[in-house]
């Protein structure tokens, strides 16, 4: 394989939204970012200030009426917003996750139907494919699919459902032909009000507390036929197809909680003064921040083109492309957060790894990127198996 990225560019109207998006983080959402993490409760300031801006779905087009943003605008949107507040940064990120499948391989019915709905702020969309029993290998899962007449019924139980509960809809990924393995896998919309279904107690979570995590439970959920995402047996193939475009979100994700992390590190050191002058006239201290934004630039540029990989195949450029980059940002910008956040409560000393300074938020919120959406072990395998076929 001899993958093929064309370079990224910013454009003037991609700078203009990252000053747009800061400014808004910095006054609606940074505020409550420690109350959000202490309480662990949902957003409901940052969201109601995110559709307000009309920044809570930018990646839906303008045919549903959304801003019809770009994958990279919508990366931007997402890193500013982490920066500020990694739980929040989930509402654009997760809208996108859930809606994606949607976009990619759903009736023209369903897109009418779902995303307007999203883009109207009116709803908030998960993606419900990992169980008890099947993470990493999700075709593993037991949820069913059995179809009756025109409706289908599922049953069975989907976990670490972000924005569970708080999300009005959800694509859930059923068996509905157990002989085909993952070809007999199906994707489905299920809405929060569907008789049978119920939510598990939410997750007590190290970090990104304020983005709920629960149980998605199906008792006899009896939804109608038409809300089949494709066709049957296409649902992990899209399930697939939906990861290679929004690991790219969580790679923009670390890279905001990264740059918070650094911004404030860059300030404390600034001011702090041991010895009789500032930590940061230290060579020590000066080689640790130029490691930080070392890192961070080379996962940003990463990530961009990764960003811009990603609307290319939407376009219609080669998938593998996508598959490989987008793992491979997400991978690097993941571990550069955690290794960042941990250099910024390094050099707070004692002050990072109390709550009263945000850093210690930051690198507990930095771990979960090395995890969802593919653990970073997964992704290693996927790119490895796009090297070697």
């Amino acid at each position: 394989m001899t993958p093929d990225f064309p370079l990224y560019e910013l454009s003037e109207e991609h700078r203009l939204l990252r000053e747009t998006v800061r400014a808004l983080a910095d006054d609606k959402i940074a505020p409550t970012a420690a109350e959000t993490d202490e309480t662990a409760e949902f957003p409901q300031v940052a969201y109601e200030a995110l559709v307000q801006a009309e920044l809570h779905a930018v990646h839906i087009p303008e045919a549903y009426e959304g801003a019809g943003a770009d994958a990279l605008a919508t990366a931007i949107v997402i890193e500013e917003v982490a920066r500020a507040c990694a739980s929040s940064s989930l509402i654009p990120a997760v809208n996108k996750l859930g809606t994606v499948p949607i976009l990619l391989s759903g009736s023209e019915d369903l897109k009418k139907r779902y995303l307007s709905a999203v883009a109207r702020g009116e709803a908030l969309f998960s993606y419900a494919l990992s169980e008890p029993e099947a993470g990493s290998d999700a075709a593993a899962m037991k949820t069913k699919a059995v179809r009756d007449g025109d409706h289908w019924v599922l049953n069975g139980t989907k976990r670490w459902i972000t924005n569970a509960g708080v999300s009005e809809y959800y694509t859930v990924m059923a068996v509905t032909d157990p002989s085909q393995g993952a070809h007999g896998i199906s994707a489905f919309v299920v809405e929060k009000s569907d008789a049978g279904v119920s939510f598990g107690a939410p997750e007590k979570k190290l970090g990104i507390k304020g983005s709920p995590t629960r149980e998605v439970i199906m008792d006899d959920v009896r939804i109608p036929a038409d809300r089949i995402i494709g066709e049957e047996g296409t649902g992990f193939r899209t399930a697939l197809a939906t990861l290679d475009h929004t690991r790219v979100t969580i790679a923009a994700q670390a890279l905001g909680i990264a740059q918070g992390a650094l911004d404030y590190a860059v300030g404390y050191v600034k001011e702090r003064k041991q010895f009789g002058q500032p930590i940061s006239d230290f060579q020590g201290v000066q080689f640790m921040l130029a490691d930080m934004a070392m890192k961070l630039e080379a996962a940003r540029q990463l990530t961009y083109a990764a960003a811009a990989q990603s609307e290319r195949a939407i376009l219609g450029a080669r998938q593998k492309d996508l598959t490989f980059i987008s793992s491979a940002a997400k991978c690097f910008a993941s571990d550069a957060a955690m290794e960042i956040t941990t250099d910024a409560v390094q050099l707070l000393g004692g002050y990072g790894y109390v709550r009263d300074y945000p850093v210690e938020r930051m690198m507990r919120d930095a771990k979960i990127t090395q995890i969802y959406e593919g653990t970073n072990q997964i992704q290693r395998v996927v790119m490895a198996r796009q090297l070697l076929t």
